[in-house]
């Protein structure tokens, strides 16, 4: 199989090297399979029944990357709701909450099907209260049926699209994840389709949805709260840029240094960011940054009237 025009130069965007070049295009068109990942949701039995790699400095207590033909959505354990299956992607992405240490009165996760973010946030921070929202209505069953399986609680679901909340609960979470919806390129690199995900028109479209969503999301970080952009696509458009075009739009928020994320450091900004690629072989892709917003203040209550008025979907 031959890589398309727009596979090269992305590749030659993304990398001076040309060895470097050829390993990521060897990694998207002969995809292998990445080691399967679990997250924990309830106590880890003292046998576990998996087997598991040895853990990498960033990786938290909670999850576990087994070995590579070890299927844990069929273990018992699964239906039972004490682990939740991701890509260990997904947990580098998440990796910058680790740093957080204020206390979480509300997290909010704006883009949160089908809920692994929302899961690791709970499992990392153990807020007050989760608020996990999904403007996508056909998504909204599975987000509620995994939240429910893995027992997260207090959660409620919302569907509603993001400039609402940033109308009417300003300034009132600790933290905002914002798992943006993108081209999904790393799709490819677990064998599966993203068909068009490489073509200018679809990159700029993403980019412009995630700078609207970011935007939204900032006017509900409280004062000294963190704003977690993430995303598991390649395109510089749709990760560095759109980092550094909301440090233009929003001083009052900086870029946090992530120690243990250091050798990640994505080398296409000066902004502290961090990728993994697919040939790293710890996922299929993922890009990640932290904000946090320098206003000194309270955050402000949250009006559980308003929340209710926006149409709770469903309180888990």
């Amino acid at each position: 199989m031959e890589p398309s025009n727009l596979l090269v130069k992305l590749s030659r965007r993304l990398f001076e090297n040309p060895d470097k070049q050829e390993k990521f295009i060897e990694a998207l068109i002969h995809p292998q399979p990445f080691q399967p990942c679990i997250l924990w949701c309830q106590q880890k039995p003292d046998n576990l029944p998996f087997s598991v790699e040895t853990p990498t400095i960033w990786q938290p207590q909670f999850v576990d990357r087994l070995y590579l033909g070890e299927k844990p959505g069929q273990h018992p354990l699964h239906n039972q709701g004490y682990f939740y299956c991701l890509d260990f992607s997904s947990v580098f992405a998440a990796a910058t909450l680790l740093t957080i240490t204020q206390p979480m009165h509300l997290v909010f996760d704006m883009c949160a099907s089908p809920g692994g973010k929302s899961i690791f946030a709970y499992q990392a921070l153990q807020p007050d209260l989760l608020i996990s929202n999904e403007v996508i209505g056909k998504r909204l069953g599975m987000l509620i049926s995994n939240l429910k399986r893995c027992h997260i609680s207090p959660c409620v679901v919302v569907n509603r699209d993001s400039s609402i909340f940033a109308e009417n609960i300003t300034l009132s979470s600790n933290l905002v994840i914002v798992d943006a919806p993108c081209t999904g390129q790393s799709l490819l690199a677990k064998g599966e389709k993203a068909p068009g995900c490489f073509h200018p028109t679809a990159i700029n479209k993403s980019a412009n949805r995630q700078k609207r969503i970011i935007a939204n999301s900032a006017q509900l970080v409280a004062p000294q709260g963190c704003l977690a952009y993430m995303t598991c696509t390649y395109s510089p458009e749709e990760n560095e840029q759109v980092g550094e075009w909301f440090l233009s739009r929003f001083p009052q928020f900086k870029a946090i240094q992530i120690s243990y994320l250091q050798d990640y450091q994505s080398h296409l900004t000066t902004m502290p960011c961090y990728r993994i690629f697919p040939q790293d072989r710890l996922g299929a892709g993922a890009f990640t940054v932290l904000f946090q917003n320098t206003d000194e203040g309270e955050a402000k209550e949250l009006d559980k009237d308003i929340l209710y008025s926006l149409g709770i979907i469903q309180n888990v």
